[in-house]
């Protein structure tokens, strides 16, 4: 599911909202969309554990209900966790920071924390990637909150007794967005990490990042018993 576009997803989400019976709201003019809004969707490639969506609907459904349909109505693989009614404001305003999880196969957990200390020691790290506007060149340090070496032992799917460094990543949400890949890049400029395979980045935790370091789940504020409606 990692190599599923955000597109694609979005496509499979409306089917599933159309087999699942939902009363989806749709906007106005000629070409009327579903009303659905997504957070900050994960790049094509990465995993995710927090992905985040805002539907319109026009008749109020129970959450639990609306969760359990789309549930089922969903491949294997795209699985709906929660659903609460929407309270005052915008789910987007409620996340400004991301946690990822990267893991590096076949590097020396020790060889990654010595590269970490080096990009952490830098006032800036610039890195180069293509964007709609073009090839820009921009700071990948000073979005970086948090970026470790964790104490965890375990090794990537299909690995087997291999050394895996695996990383803690916080991220706040700056223009333009700095990614996982981002501060990879940043690595390889710094401390000449290259990793002799290709990473496995997958998204923790999306959410209100707080002055003590931790991200507060932008769902906690409207949890209660009630009936979606109107938003």
């Amino acid at each position: 599911m990692r190599f599923t576009s955000h597109r694609d997803f979005a496509r499979a989400f409306e089917r599933a909202l159309r087999r699942a019976g939902v009363p989806i709201a749709f906007s106005q003019g000629f070409t009327p969309h579903p009303k659905i809004s997504y957070a900050s969707a994960a790049p094509t490639g990465v995993g995710s554990e927090a992905e985040y969506l805002e539907i319109g609907l026009q008749a109020e459904t129970d959450p639990e209900r609306l969760r359990l349909a789309l549930d089922a109505a969903l491949s294997p693989g795209l699985d709906v966790l929660e659903a609460v009614v929407a309270g005052a404001g915008s789910l987007a305003d409620r996340i400004d920071a991301s946690r990822w999880q990267i893991e590096l196969p076949s590097v020396e957990p020790a060889v990654a924390a010595a590269a970490v200390k080096a990009f952490l020691d830098t006032d800036e790290v610039p890195v180069e990637r293509m964007t709609k506007q073009g090839r820009r060149t921009f700071d990948a340090r000073a979005a970086v909150t948090h970026f470790a070496v964790t104490e965890q032992s375990d090794v990537p799917s299909g690995a087997f007794a291999a050394p895996c460094a695996i990383i803690d990543l916080v991220v706040r949400q700056v223009t333009p967005a700095v990614r996982p890949d981002d501060v990879l890049s940043g690595l390889r400029v710094v401390a000449g990490l290259e990793p002799p395979v290709p990473p496995r980045v997958t998204r923790l935790a999306q959410g209100t990042l707080t002055a003590q370091g931790e991200i507060v789940d932008p769902l906690d504020a409207d949890r209660e018993d009630a009936a979606i409606g109107g938003r």
